[in-house]
């Protein structure tokens, strides 16, 4: 086996560009765990920013253990602290999936510098050691591979509009609301158990889910600290279910998402929505979700090095609200509900599956020669 380094196959894109109408991406617009960039993109902080093309493999250098990337399909631009590799000796969908491994982030993880913002090391990353590979089977790879996030990235764009679908239901039930009453009168939190370092276990089968797993509207425990056996002083509603809905309390307050993981666990500093009835959740999700709503939480927390929401406080917002009317909207936002959390943990169980498949291709260990596309592809769509 013959191996090259990373900058024999492909280079840093540094051209610099204005802005202008270009969409913009910054590592805030990046998804964990590959799981491409948020539909809602941020927006610029200067008129200068860098240059990224159609193809380019785009990865948030701020905190790699995150896993953030994503595969442009379209021009832009972005932020300094997002790399763009531009592929020039080999397939560019086969040079997204080898940066997409485990090796690869293990590796950009060790040469990072920085306790508080890690950032790898732009020039070490490009010593990265790789199996040098025909084109053959660098097309071999993606070929297998592609699917897996074709079907994710369908599940996303799904989500994102059955999201919008619901806020616009939303809407129209605020608009013809005139009455209110303080949140705390139709639902309360379950506050976090605060997990002790020393019980962490690599190889554990809970996943502690802390502020840094809840994205903006999902949750992702991919890179979650594990316990073994649940403490004994733990409240019950910390082990959490499939579809509960999660906030988080401090740093990027007021965030929301849903739980579509098994055998995951609350930390302190996240709470969990505990509506009075279950009727209420779909709509007390969407609600939460709210921009406005989200703003109001953003506005009553306190702290000046990291913000931190008070659930007393933040129960005694107002929402608008009739019994009858809320509980008509929580009814026909179920079904929206319901599918975004299918969606999602359809979602999970793909990327499970390309996380357990991508590095047995990579290092040989599965022989792509050998793997039935086309069995693959239907298994993947009759899931």
């Amino acid at each position: 086996m013959s191996t090259i380094e990373l900058d024999n196959i492909c280079r840093y894109r540094t051209e610099s560009v204005s802005v202008g109408p270009l969409p913009y991406i910054t590592t805030e617009s990046m998804l964990p765990n590959r799981a491409g960039i948020a539909a809602n993109l941020s927006k610029p902080a200067s008129e200068k920013a860098r240059l990224f093309h159609k193809g380019d493999i785009l990865i948030s250098n701020i905190r790699p253990y995150f896993k953030k990337i994503w595969q442009a399909n379209y021009d832009g631009c972005c932020s300094p602290d997002v790399l763009v590799f531009e592929p020039s000796h080999c397939d560019a969908e086969y040079l997204y999936w080898l940066l997409s491994d485990d090796a690869f982030f293990n590796y950009m993880v060790s040469t990072t510098k920085g306790t508080k913002m890690p950032r790898g090391d732009k020039s070490a990353i490009m010593h990265y050691t790789l199996e040098h590979m025909d084109a053959g089977k660098q097309r071999a790879i993606a070929g297998v591979m592609n699917p897996i996030r074709e079907l994710i990235t369908t599940n996303q764009r799904t989500n994102d509009n059955l999201e919008d679908l619901g806020q616009t239901l939303l809407a129209r039930y605020l608009e013809a609301c005139d009455e209110s009453v303080s949140l705390g009168a139709i639902m309360g939190f379950g506050n976090g158990f605060a997990f002790k370092s020393g019980t962490y276990a690599d190889n554990g089968q809970y996943k502690v889910l802390t502020i840094k797993n809840v994205q903006d509207g999902s949750v992702d425990c991919s890179a979650s600290n594990r316990i073994d056996a649940l403490p004994v002083k733990m409240k019950s509603f910390c082990k959490l279910q499939l579809g509960d809905v999660v906030l988080s309390l401090t740093g990027n307050v007021g965030r929301v998402g849903i739980v579509a993981e098994e055998n995951c666990l609350l930390n302190q500093r996240v709470a969990v929505l505990q509506p009075q009835s279950a009727q209420l959740l779909p709509g007390l999700y969407f609600f939460f979700r709210q921009k406005t709503f989200q703003n109001e939480m953003i506005g009553i927390a306190k702290g000046t090095a990291q913000a931190n929401l008070s659930p007393v406080e933040t129960l005694r917002l107002n929402i608008p609200y009739n019994k009858a009317a809320f509980e008509e909207l929580s009814d026909s936002l179920a079904p929206l509900f319901d599918s975004i959390l299918a969606n999602k943990i359809e979602t999970q169980k793909l990327a499970e599956l390309r996380d357990a498949l991508l590095p047995k291709l990579m290092s040989g260990e599965i022989d792509v020669s050998k793997v039935d596309i086309t069995q693959l592809n239907y298994h993947l769509c009759a899931d």
